[in-house]
């Protein structure tokens, strides 16, 4: 639904009106207002900024505007606008999947006998060869973990606030009974994808 309104119908979020002081003129409502104020009153009137010269559906107004009305405890207009985004280029937000944190060098360098880590001087130490003490340079492979844990945590993260901001909006058409073409349904994407990789993306090809 909300592909169909911001990438086939092109709508626009509807962003909350300024007070009246700053705006200058006389008072108006957005598509949001009128659907808070449907869902409280429990039925359906006419109303709101649909243009009938516009050639956007106004279902899919509705929707814009729904998403626009997000709560800043689910991340207000930042979410609503990321909403949008994604809705128009077809995509979900990014979670990473199969990525698996690996040890690996911090700087390599290739030359003709091929790819090697770098390594550096960490200290020295004393060793008895032939007969004689001698000091030698300790070195060590800095490594790092990549990608790192807290990436991969942050990404889940950005997509489970996306779903709870995609649960509410669903919600909101559903409470608001504003859609006159349009059927919600219970469809969501899934809520924690991550949790139903494969094995094989989990453990790897090798053997148990």
């Amino acid at each position: 639904m909300l592909e169909w309104a911001f990438r086939t119908e092109k709508a626009r979020l509807e962003l909350p009106e300024p007070p009246d002081s700053e705006r200058g003129d006389g008072p108006g409502f957005g598509l949001e207002y009128v659907l808070m104020q449907r869902a409280a009153l429990g039925c359906r009137i006419d109303g709101g900024r649909h243009k009938p010269d516009s050639s956007t559906h106004e279902d899919a107004e509705v929707v814009a505007a729904c998403v626009a009305g997000l709560p800043t405890s689910l991340g207000g207009l930042r979410m609503a606008i990321r909403i949008s985004e994604l809705a128009r280029a077809g995509l979900t937000p990014d979670w990473m999947p199969g990525a698996v944190p690996l040890c690996v060098p911090v700087e390599t360098k290739r030359n003709q006998h091929g790819e090697r880590s770098i390594t550096v001087a960490v200290g020295t130490a004393r060793v008895l060869s032939r007969g004689k003490w001698r000091t030698v340079e300790l070195r060590a492979c800095p490594v790092t973990w990549s990608p790192h844990p807290d990436q991969i945590a942050a990404a889940h993260r950005h997509y489970d606030h996306w779903w709870l901001a995609l649960d509410w909006v669903r919600d909101g058409l559903l409470a608001g009974g504003m859609l006159r073409s349009i059927e919600v349904t219970d469809a969501m994407p899934k809520r924690v994808p991550w949790q139903h990789r494969s094995v094989r993306e989990q453990f790897g090809n090798e053997p148990c």
